[in-house]
């Protein structure tokens, strides 16, 4: 039986788009890095029109190579960037060491978490040393729509 909340589910999750994500990845001249997973929209005003914001979520797989994945970039909207280690026996770990940049400032991050980026700041480079495990990317943009600027 239907339900008039079917609407608001994302029950397949759309791929990210080659050029979606402008000024990340590829689209600012970059070179994927090879342990990504495929990207996904978790929640897009495509999928649910009714929708005010965005998110996105990809798995980063293990490697010991280093890698730049994201290039520095504003928005003119806040952000959360979350990352979730695999581990359920201790979701703490994140199972890798990444870096993220906010205004410069480098942080190195080695568990689960994330952080909000007020709309105007300018963050990234985001990459990482190494990744040990697998670990759970997402953003969630407080926009209906992507957009960045360098």
């Amino acid at each position: 039986m239907a339900s008039e909340y079917d609407r608001l589910f994302v029950r397949d999750m759309p791929v990210i788009a080659n050029g979606e994500m402008s000024n990340e990845g590829e689209a600012a001249g970059m070179v994927e890095p090879e342990n990504l997973g495929e990207p996904f929209w978790l929640m897009h005003p495509d999928s649910v029109p009714e929708s005010r914001i965005n998110m996105t979520h990809v798995w980063v797989k293990e490697t010991d190579e280093p890698a730049e994945w994201v290039k520095p970039h504003v928005h003119d909207y806040d952000e959360i960037l979350i990352w979730t280690g695999s581990n359920p026996d201790d979701p703490h770990d994140l199972g890798a060491e990444i870096y993220m940049e906010i205004d410069g400032e480098r942080q190195i991050i080695t568990t689960s978490g994330s952080v909000y980026i007020p709309a105007g700041t300018v963050h990234c480079p985001l990459g990482w040393n190494r990744v040990d495990r697998p670990f759970r990317f997402s953003a969630l943009s407080l926009a209906p729509n992507y957009s960045s600027r360098r």
